[in-house]
């Protein structure tokens, strides 16, 4: 009967070990650490390589943050991303700003207004007071990273500065 009751903690003690949300996680050759008070998503497709949900603010629902890798040479390109992602934005404000963080080429994409959510080529649903900041990462050799956060307005302007110091502090690495 001991053994049994030993078993069962030990495996448990196990099973809680391995199911922790990851505070760290590596997405094409750059390590991230998620912000305190974010949480670890599982990814909702297989082409995002790692999800984030960002807290609401009042009564507003969480963002998410989505992180892709394709490979080199893969996934578009700096401007027909930045292009595609202003694109789902429409009343609203936009713009974009390249500079250097260590030896990386980051391009940071801020937009806000109606988001047309959906799949790229898919059907589209307008989200008023929505916004969005994105990142690009840029790495010849084992293809870019993108990430891109999302969600009311409220929510993604407290979480702006996370992202960018996130995203800063892989691109150092």
């Amino acid at each position: 009967m001991k053994i049994c009751i030993y078993l069962v903690l030990y495996l448990g003690f196990i099973g809680i070990s391995y199911s922790a949300d990851p505070v760290e996680f590596s997405v094409g050759g750059f390590a991230f650490e998620r912000p305190s008070g974010w949480g670890w998503v599982v990814p909702s497709s297989p082409m995002r390589k790692a999800q984030l949900s960002v807290p609401g603010v009042g009564l507003a629902a969480p963002g998410e943050v989505t992180f892709f890798h394709f490979g080199a040479g893969q996934g578009g390109g700096v401007k027909a991303n930045v292009d595609r992602w202003l694109g789902q934005f429409q009343e609203g404000t936009s713009d974009s700003r390249t500079e250097t963080v260590g030896k990386t080429t980051v391009t940071f994409v801020r937009a806000a207004g109606t988001f047309s959510s959906g799949m790229p080529g898919g059907p589209t649903s307008p989200v008023k007071d929505y916004a969005m900041r994105g990142a690009i990462l840029e790495n010849g050799a084992e293809g870019d990273v993108y990430l891109k956060m999302t969600g009311p307005e409220p929510v993604v302007k407290a979480a702006e500065d996370a992202f960018e110091k996130m995203v800063k502090a892989a691109a150092a690495r």
